[in-house]
């Protein structure tokens, strides 16, 4: 009633019809800027000077859309499978790699704006060539395999051929919206990341570690053949360290001697890997339990405090995020569980360098 009286409308209508007021009014600059000073009733695909700022910003809305996904897949993997280095500065260098098609992406789209010829040649060629490296490293694609990239892969020759024939204008604010949205999908993305890495507590122990899980107690394995963490320092694990498949990690399992620091020569049978039940239950964070809980009719865990990746259980240093446990989920797949509680069925020949396990036993 206040808003009424005061302002002379309703408050959430007047604010409504402001704010399309003020949208519409700023479009017709834009339009009357690029030469279309009749609005909207002039725009006409018959028109060539229409055509071409719609083939324009058509290209500067779509490219600004792939810049923004990779933004957020390149920040995101950045804190969840990266960032495992102990020094910053290296960690930061990674960080440029998961950063690298975004800033790709927004590099071609700000050429394009500035030499249309010239930036949307560069798109095109973008476009085929990441389409060759894609099919070139699958020995044998399926079918869905080669229409599901190819559906990503073809937009971006599409979007080249628009911007080789568009104009989009006024191109400051082409050239602001290409650099500022991208840029706000990476700060949204990666302040939740940067708080909780901040704020992860390493007590620099990786020896045998006995966890409570719902009443019961487990024995973790130290690291060595029953917790393998290759060392991201030495520059030779990405050529060494493949991730073992699920039958290898319970065949390691059997094999560890009791102290869990070496492999017998024959089955001894103290060690296993750990349910699913017990991977979940066994979560902390900040040295406390998160009180895990495994619904198997769901296929889901949830927490009341959300893990990390940090002791007792992880090496906040290792690149190695997932570990098999025991728990199958049919008879080609088995269950992974993630550092921060995620748990994801994965076929058990299924390697990765970010994939391992830790051993338990009963104390």
């Amino acid at each position: 009633m206040l808003c009424r009286n005061v302002l002379g409308f309703d408050s959430s209508a007047g604010i409504v019809k402001m704010g399309v007021q003020r949208l519409r009014a700023r479009a017709l600059r834009i339009l009357k800027i690029s030469g279309i000073p009749g609005g909207l009733q002039d725009l006409s695909w018959s028109d060539p000077q229409s055509r071409r700022l719609i083939a324009g910003w058509v290209a500067v809305v779509l490219s600004t859309l792939i810049s923004c996904f990779w933004a957020f897949v390149g920040t995101f993997e950045n804190f969840h499978e990266g960032w495992y280095y102990a020094s910053t500065l290296r960690n930061l260098g990674l960080a440029g790699k998961y950063l690298a098609f975004v800033a790709a992406f927004t590099v071609l789209s700000l050429v394009a704006l500035r030499w249309p010829r010239t930036g949307g040649g560069l798109y095109t060629v973008f476009g085929i060539a990441f389409s060759y490296w894609i099919f070139s490293t699958r020995r044998t694609p399926s079918l869905g395999e080669i229409l599901g990239w190819l559906s990503v892969t073809l937009p971006l020759v599409f979007i080249g051929i628009l911007f080789w024939y568009g104009r989009a204008a006024p191109r400051r604010i082409a050239f602001r919206l290409s650099i500022a949205l991208p840029l706000l999908v990476v700060l949204a993305t990666g302040i939740e990341p940067i708080i909780r890495i901040s704020g992860r507590v390493d007590d620099g122990r990786r020896d045998a570690r006995l966890v409570d899980v719902k009443g019961a107690r487990l024995v973790y394995a130290p690291e060595g053949p029953g917790w393998p963490n290759p060392d991201p320092d030495d520059p030779r694990w990405r050529a060494e360290w493949s991730g073992p498949t699920w039958e290898e990690a319970r065949r390691s399992c059997q094999y560890l001697a009791e102290d869990g620091k070496s492999l017998a020569a024959s089955a001894q049978n103290i060690w296993r890997l750990p349910t699913i039940e017990e991977a979940v239950g066994s979560m902390c964070r900040h040295g406390k339990s998160c009180d895990g809980i495994w619904d198997s009719r769901t296929g889901r865990a949830s927490y009341a405090t959300k893990p990390d990746k940090e002791p007792p259980l992880w090496n906040p240093n290792s690149p190695v995020i997932y570990w098999w446990t025991a728990t199958e989920a049919d008879a080609q797949r088995a269950y992974v569980v993630v550092f921060n509680g995620w748990v994801i069925p994965r076929l058990k020949t299924r390697r990765m360098g970010s994939q391992g396990f830790r051993a338990v036993r009963t104390p």
